[in-house]
């Protein structure tokens, strides 16, 4: 079983970008996108070449071509779940559960908590509720959850920690405390169980200057098990 998770930051624009040639090489069994910025039409209509995936999208309610999420799969789900039936966090198209016999698998794409990290309350609010979210679908049967998390984790997970520790969006405490409680309930950072002194970096700053970018890089998506 292969399980590719990929911050594509707008569906459509990456057409352009040999999407469906890297779909094609990575063969995953698969495939949770963030960012989709679509409605679950424009994303069915953009995956059309995209063969032998059933296809699955979530889109903002609130805001047009903004967050979204999607999950490709070779076998159809028994079963297929969009948002945590939350009212305040079920606006902007983050979560889509796909339920297969002996699993789960998430994709999601968690708030950022924004310039002058003026969302960081309500992230805080969202990391509590989906961790709830993911602790239900527990009870039924082991889950898979991978996305962009908007977190770096440890100071290992980006540039400058020091510069950046409490002061950007995706490194305070606040987040960082988020991530260390799925994983205090039996979560799994798969990456890092395996590579526990990698540095791996999964996210460059498009606002950086291209010889910048390779040295503000962070890691921010994550793929976490259940028992």
């Amino acid at each position: 079983m292969k399980i590719v998770s990929w911050n594509v930051n707008g569906i459509r624009a990456i057409l352009n970008k040999n999407f469906v040639q890297k779909v094609k090489e990575m063969d995953a069994d698969i495939l949770c996108l963030q960012e989709t910025k679509a409605t679950c039409e424009q994303v069915q209509i953009a995956l059309q070449l995209v063969e032998g995936y059933h296809v699955y999208a979530n889109a903002s309610k609130a805001r047009k071509g903004y967050s979204g999420t999607a999950i490709l799969s070779r076998q159809k789900p028994l079963n297929v779940q969009y948002d945590m039936e939350v009212e305040e966090h079920d606006q902007e198209g983050r979560v889509i559960a796909a339920e297969f016999e002996n699993y789960f698998v998430v994709t999601v794409y968690v708030p950022n908590s924004g310039s002058e990290l003026l969302r960081l309350n309500y992230r805080s609010t969202w990391d509590l509720d989906f961790l709830a979210y993911l602790k239900r679908l527990e009870e039924k049967k082991p889950v898979v959850v991978c996305g962009d998390f908007n977190v770096a984790h440890q100071p290992i997970d980006l540039a400058r920690p020091k510069a950046n520790y409490n002061k950007s969006a995706g490194y305070t405490q606040k987040e960082i405390d988020g991530l260390n409680a799925l994983i205090d309930h039996g979560f799994i950072d798969t990456f890092r169980s395996k590579y526990p002194e990698e540095v791996k970096y999964s996210w460059w700053s498009y606002r950086a200057a291209p010889e910048a970018r390779i040295l503000a890089g962070e890691s921010t998506t994550f793929w976490l098990a259940g028992h």
